[in-house]
């Protein structure tokens, strides 16, 4: 059941954010010149604030924000394709900083912009830039200002996340060419993992499982690897799985269990990457998004439609599924879930749906 619904100026690939009282997604204003970001009520679906800046550029899929805005107690973080970082006030709307991060750390021209999600570690915004003058960054979250930057290579295109395997706390995640880890406090580069096949576009973002790294990249299909004692990764998998290998998708653990899309829908076991079931579903494809919880997988694909499965059965049992256009019209965009709401961007709108009344 849609709840509520509002229009947006266009369609966009960022994902959206959302709490149970704020809902903030990116746009692009209709002369294609600026980042629009809106917040808007979760309830109600009032627009509270916009945010708007000049940001010039052309990229592949269009020149909408990429990355997910962060939802904190006080602030709202924002990130641009063309490397626009802009902290905001989550009630109004208002700017208390901005910068550009690829003009400041030198970020090489991209075919797809920055695309990597800001994440919050310890009083340190961190992002990745992919600069010459430096590739993952922290910032102060209260004033933008530079804590530290680390490294030189050009950024991959999922988002960071956060571990402490074997005590050592570190940033996880892909530049151009190699998975890594960084320390939270200093940014040194704590370990550096280059894939047996080259090429990979790094987009699918890894995985933590219990005290394992869950990686999946077009390439070399999907992996498991093990944290030495001293926090370094071990080069040798635990296990893999060759045919789930989805080149700009995240899979999701639940129930033990990944489940990803790679030329259809596939659970594995989330220890052994042994397969557990296979589908081929009709439209589920190459891409789609996916929100897990222990009992319910949650996927949206990329012509708009709704479908949940069991994540505990084991063989595909699909319990329901809802079209949300009649033409089946295409989204990108990441869905956000709070409070048994659904936030979904449609091309030009977004919609809330009320997830307990639609099963």
């Amino acid at each position: 059941m849609i709840v509520w619904e509002q229009p947006l100026p266009g369609d966009g690939v960022g994902g959206i954010a959302a709490d149970d009282q704020l809902v903030v997604v990116g746009c692009r204003s209709l002369d294609d010149l600026e980042d629009q970001f809106f917040g808007f009520d979760a309830r109600s679906g009032e627009m509270l604030w916009q945010v708007a800046y000049l940001a010039e550029g052309r990229l592949d899929y269009g020149n909408s924000p990429r990355a997910t805005p962060l939802i904190t107690d006080d602030f709202v973080y924002l990130c641009g394709a063309f490397g626009h970082v802009t902290c905001v006030d989550r009630e109004l709307g208002i700017e208390l900083w901005q910068r550009n991060v690829a003009i400041d750390f030198g970020t090489p021209e991209l075919e797809w912009g920055l695309a990597g999600s800001p994440i919050l570690v310890d009083d340190k915004l961190i992002l990745q830039p992919g600069g010459a003058q430096g590739s993952i960054v922290a910032l102060d979250p209260l004033s933008g200002e530079t804590l530290w930057a680390t490294g030189t290579a050009p950024p991959g295109h999922s988002s960071l996340i956060v571990a402490a395997p074997g005590g050592r706390r570190q940033v996880i995640g892909y530049d151009k060419l190699t998975l890594g880890g960084w320390d939270v406090a200093t940014g040194a580069r704590l370990w550096t993992f280059a894939p047996p096949v080259n090429g990979d576009f790094n987009v699918p973002t890894p995985l933590l499982v219990d005290d394992s790294l869950f990686v999946t990249t077009e390439n070399n299909g999907s992996r498991l690897y093990a944290f030495a004692k001293d926090g370094t990764l071990n080069p040798q998998p635990l296990a893999s799985d060759r045919q789930l290998c989805p080149d700009s998708h995240t899979p999701v653990i639940a129930a033990d269990r990944v489940f990803g899309v790679s030329e259809g829908m596939h659970c594995l076991n989330a220890r052994t990457l042994e397969p557990i079931w296979r589908s081929t579903v009709p439209d589920v494809g190459d891409y789609a998004s996916i929100i897990a919880s222990d009992t319910r997988v949650l996927v949206l694909t990329i012509h708009s439609e709704l479908l949940l499965f069991d994540a505990t059965a084991d063989q595909p049992t699909l319990l329901s599924r809802l079209a949300l256009t009649e033409d089946g019209q295409e989204t990108l965009s990441h869905p956000a879930c709070s409070q048994r709401k659904l936030y979904v961007r449609v091309g030009g709108r977004l919609l809330c749906l009320d997830l307990e009344a639609t099963e």
